[in-house]
């Protein structure tokens, strides 16, 4: 059982929703300081930069996505399954604007912008996902429940491409059910018809 949240957290889980809400340059020590309830010396006192804060925050993301992908793999033993759950997850936490926007997906299309510690943490993410999803992608060819016609590597750069685009929709249109829209054929496209 995880216990009350620390400073630190707070500034970290605060952080990241100012992230989401306006990108890196969209927030400062100040902002933080307001929505937490601290001095800029406290947030200081944890990080002592901007970018040593964000470089945590997505560190600590990506630790979090490797978790949520292995909990798909120990409850889901199928590939389309894991796929169709990974939808879900996004096409949830967009609903319930718990998570509207992948951090990194919102990242990468800053880093002409970003210091190069955040850039490295931001390419990690997208090559373990694009590698994840590759494997997902060998298994249900291998078992015959999925079909492409590419690699399952190029396969799963476009599945990744599509969901971040799906995100990138949805905001746009200031509607959650975009994503769905968007996500749904992909699933369809790939699903063995028996």
């Amino acid at each position: 059982m995880a216990g009350p949240a620390t400073t630190y957290d707070e500034i970290l889980d605060c952080a990241r929703s100012l992230l989401i809400e306006g990108g890196y340059n969209g927030f400062s020590y100040a902002d933080i300081a307001k929505v937490v309830g601290i001095r800029n010396a406290s947030i200081h006192h944890h990080f002592p930069s901007k970018s040593g804060l964000v470089r945590t925050l997505v560190a600590r993301y990506r630790e979090e996505a490797q978790a949520g992908i292995a909990d798909l793999e120990r409850q889901l033993a199928d590939p389309t399954e894991q796929l169709r759950a990974y939808l879900g997850y996004w096409e949830a936490c967009i609903a319930d604007a718990s998570a509207p926007f992948c951090v990194c997906a919102l990242l990468a299309s800053q880093i002409p912008v970003l210091p190069e510690e955040v850039i490295l943490e931001v390419r990690a993410h997208f090559r373990t996902l694009s590698a994840w999803l590759t494997s997902v992608l060998e298994r249900g060819a291998r078992q015959g429940g999925l079909h492409f016609t590419g690699t399952a590597k190029a396969e799963a750069e476009a599945f990744m491409a599509s969901v971040h685009g799906a995100m990138l929709s949805a905001r746009a249109y200031g509607d959650p059910k975009i994503f769905g829209v968007i996500t749904q054929p992909l699933l369809e496209r790939l699903a063995v018809r028996h």
